[in-house]
């Protein structure tokens, strides 16, 4: 049987730029909290492991893990076993000799699976290799899509995703631009799809990061948001009902209702 209401939450945090053990005690520490909030998918920034702000892709190397045997997801994979929680992560990934900007999502029997960031920002496009799909993983909890961070501005990224059966997009961001905030909630209503997108927070190097990370509903009421400067973690019951409707009338679905034939260039 689907489950229908869930309790979903944002991590937001600063990582520090190349201490992943330091960052592994601060995302362990954040997923308790979660767990007090009787949270069943808590979201958490990108590149959460290791920091974003690399002055070069051998530093980003040197602080990158493989996936799913690196450490930080072996303490996520641990604590969603523990907690009975679906976790989504933003993780800098090592594999073989490529770089991927990825987000896992682990739960309570384990490893589930692997995004690898498709739309690089800025000097990622000098550091990470670009992924190349869009998924929708099937949980007994929701069927979760993962996008992140400037995927959002794409608009084709969360409708592959909404066309794939997701009702929940999990993002993980780290934002400097100060336009997402405003737009996730239009994503939110053109998809009739959750959104729970979270941000870091801090200045690092010449970069400085927005936070306000925000859970969205499918008719763009903003659920939660956090503050611009704070550490902290924000949550929001959601009905998964008002995602599987995609009717805005009795007469208008916006999957049914699409008509590709007529957006051909």
């Amino acid at each position: 049987m689907e489950m229908s209401v869930i309790r979903v939450g944002a991590v937001q945090m600063r990582p520090i730029l190349g201490d992943l053990e330091a960052n592994r005690k601060k995302i362990e520490n954040f997923i308790k909290q979660a767990y007090k909030f009787e949270i069943d998918l808590v979201v958490l920034p990108e590149l959460c492991n290791s920091g974003y702000n690399f002055s070069s892709r051998d530093e980003a190397i040197k602080f990158s893990e493989p996936i799913p045997d690196g450490q930080t997801i072996v303490l996520l994979e641990k604590m969603a076993r523990e907690f009975n929680m679906y976790i989504v992560a933003g993780i800098n990934e090592r594999c073989g000799g490529d770089l991927f900007n990825s987000a896992v999502i682990v739960g309570p029997k384990g490893f589930v699976g692997l995004y690898r960031k498709v739309h690089l920002f800025m000097n990622e496009k000098k550091i990470f290799k670009r992924g190349n799909k869009f998924h929708v993983f099937e949980t007994p909890l929701a069927k979760i899509g993962i996008m992140i961070c400037f995927d959002w501005i794409f608009p084709e990224a969360a409708r592959s995703l909404t066309l794939q059966g997701a009702e929940i997009i999990a993002h993980p961001v780290n934002l400097v631009l100060p336009y997402w905030q405003k737009v996730c909630p239009l994503r939110a209503i053109e998809n009739r799809i959750y959104i729970v997108s979270a941000n870091r927070i801090g200045i690092e190097k010449d970069l400085a990061f927005t936070g306000q990370s925000v859970i969205v509903s499918p008719s763009g009421e903003i659920l939660s948001k956090a503050s611009r400067t704070h550490e902290e973690i924000i949550y929001a019951d959601i009905d998964l009902s008002l995602a599987r409707n995609k009717n805005v009338t009795p007469m208008n679905n916006i999957i049914d209702d699409r008509f590709p034939d007529a957006y051909s260039l």
